[in-house]
């Protein structure tokens, strides 16, 4: 639609109908690939311009703001991050004429190119002699824009040039070449350190001249490398080519070169040119524990004032009342935990659960922190916690650890309600109560204090404890000061004991691990989300730092795409060294 005085105009129309395939899939996947349709006939109008997409699915609106759970809407998603657009929502009974065209598609049903694999294959020889009259192996997913581009190359000759065999690869290419024995004798020639040493050979006894070729004495002599591109041809051909180097590591490759050549810096120069290797850095993998020190939340003051909000699940198998999931909610200072089962993990049901578990019967929390999920950044949510006047914060998106109290108890309730449970497992959510109810009245580690406790004011009475027959009625004047006077007591006692538990716990993580500084403007690394196969890579980007939210948390922008940023922390960064040669 275009914008007008007299009001929006159509420019175009399009409706197709979905493969069998593609009828199966979920809503929020058939929803977005609509958009990708229409993103790829009407390309040319809508790339390099700000443009809005309305749609009548809530659950789109997020759709270029944040990660996708879906990995097929994920894949889409950084397809679309090109585009400069905005996502709006707009009721259904407004949509028509969307409608109206998805129950009257015009276009015959396709598959989506990017679910498919073409596979052409005619021969399996590579025998030289005959290397013309055979065809390689070909394996590759066409995307969409090759599509449009190769759809006039339909025989099987133009489709050998996709292969990148070293084989059939064009004279053209740009290829590292290596230098004669010639071009490194005029080298040495040009260069002053190797002149100096030829002039003066006598008084460097650890060289020699042969054939005019200045060597360096070791058990096997090995001729001068001067400075200059010779260097970095050495290095690329050890290190890049794949009959060479093959993006081996420091040890590998300096065996190789000190064996073939020689001068003074070839370490510093081969650790500076690998350290340097975008390739290797995005798909080596990393067997160093995580890079930055702990650095542990304070308590809070006191009980209440800084809660953390999670859904556990969904879990296998659904009980019988029909609950998959766990919803929990943990006071940071006095480790107490309200949880409950539910059928599902939407906003509507975190609302209730703080209206009905949580505030009606503790109170209201000063602060809750909660991941990044949709449901706990909805917007009856937000308005929910406005209304208390609560403070929400969020954790960093796929860092457990800022959130790690409630996930904490989350694997320790798993193992406990396994262990409750009959066979079959569906009556967990019959022992999630006296899961809970054991764990608040039990001595916790960090605190030395028993949560029910902090939180009542009282010793927990268990079921099975000894009461007396008689029961006196008593009233105290002083009660309420005693009761007030023990809870500071018992407070000040837990943060002193989390504080040497947490000293603990840092000086252990922290040990052998490094702590890398990042400066805005820094380029680096950013570890990627899901891995697909073994041969994905693990870190993407270029990203760089764009600014610091806290000593180990950043926002970065990709070089490349600019419109992408993430929020991310110093263990998934990896940092790019600037290349010497």
């Amino acid at each position: 639609l275009q914008t007008y005085p007299d009001g929006d105009r159509p420019v175009a129309y399009l409706s197709k109908k979905f493969t069998q395939a593609q009828r199966k899939w979920s809503p929020i996947e058939q929803e977005c690939y609509a958009f990708i349709c229409a993103r790829d006939k009407w390309h040319n109008y809508l790339s390099g311009i700000t443009f809005i997409w309305e749609t009548d699915h809530k659950a789109l609106t997020q759709l270029n703001q944040k990660a996708q759970i879906n990995k097929r809407c994920e894949r889409w998603r950084l397809k679309i991050l090109e585009y400069d657009f905005k996502v709006k929502y707009i009721p259904g009974l407004t949509n028509s004429m969307p409608d109206y065209l998805s129950r009257s598609p015009v276009d015959d049903a396709e598959e989506d190119p990017d679910e498919t694999t073409h596979l052409i294959s005619k021969s399996t020889q590579t025998d030289i002699a005959n290397i013309n009259n055979y065809s390689f192996i070909i394996a590759a997913v066409e995307t969409r824009a090759m599509k449009l581009r190769n759809k006039t190359l339909n025989d099987i000759s133009d489709t050998t040039k996709l292969t990148s065999d070293s084989l059939n690869t064009p004279i053209e290419e740009n290829r590292t070449t290596p230098f004669s024995i010639e071009e490194l004798i005029q080298a040495q020639q040009n260069d002053n350190y190797a002149k100096n040493i030829l002039n003066n050979i006598k008084k460097y006894k650890n060289y020699m001249i042969k054939d005019n070729l200045l060597m360096r004495r070791l058990n096997h002599p090995v001729p001068y490398v001067p400075q200059g591109d010779l260097r970095r041809t050495i290095l690329q051909i050890y290190h890049d080519t794949a009959a060479n180097g093959a993006h081996f590591g420091r040890d590998k490759i300096i065996h190789k070169i000190k064996q073939r050549y020689f001068w003074p810096s070839m370490y510093k120069d081969i650790n500076n040119y690998i350290k340097s290797c975008i390739t290797c850095a995005q798909y080596n993998p990393r067997r160093k524990k995580a890079p930055g020190k702990l650095r542990p939340i304070k308590p809070p003051e006191g009980v209440w004032q800084l809660v953390a909000m999670d859904f556990h699940g969904p879990i296998n198998p659904t009980s019988r009342r029909g609950n998959k999931y766990i919803i929990c909610l943990t006071d940071i200072l006095s480790k107490f935990v309200v949880t409950k089962a539910v059928r599902d993990n939407t906003a509507q049901t975190a609302v209730k659960f703080l209206k009905d578990d949580v505030i009606s019967k503790f109170g209201t929390p000063r602060c809750i922190l909660t991941d990044n999920g949709t449901h706990f950044t909805s917007t009856i949510m937000n308005e929910l916690i406005k209304q208390i006047g609560s403070t929400h914060l969020y954790s960093t998106p796929y860092h457990l650890q800022s959130n790690g109290q409630v996930e904490r108890y989350n694997s320790t309730m798993d193992a406990k309600i396994a262990a409750l449970s009959n066979i079959q497992k569906t009556d967990w959510d019959d022992q999630l109560p006296f899961v809970t109810f054991n764990y608040n009245t039990s001595i916790h580690s960090s605190t030395k204090q028993i949560p029910f406790e902090m939180m009542y004011g009282r010793a927990p009475i268990l079921p099975f404890d000894y009461q007396g027959d008689n029961v006196t009625i008593q009233y105290d004047n002083e009660h309420v000061k005693k009761l007030n006077q023990f809870l500071t007591k018992l407070n000040e006692q837990a943060k002193i004991n989390i504080k040497k538990n947490q000293e603990r716990y840092k000086q252990r993580y922290d040990a052998n691990r490094s702590d890398p500084s990042y400066n805005i403007g820094d380029l680096v690394l950013v570890k990627t989300l899901y891995t697909y196969s073994k041969f994905n890579i693990r870190y993407e980007g270029p990203f760089r730092i764009t600014e610091k939210l806290a000593p180990k948390t950043f926002i970065v922008q990709h070089i490349k795409k600019p419109t992408l940023h993430r929020q991310v922390t110093t263990d998934v960064l990896l940092p790019i060294f600037e290349r010497i040669h």
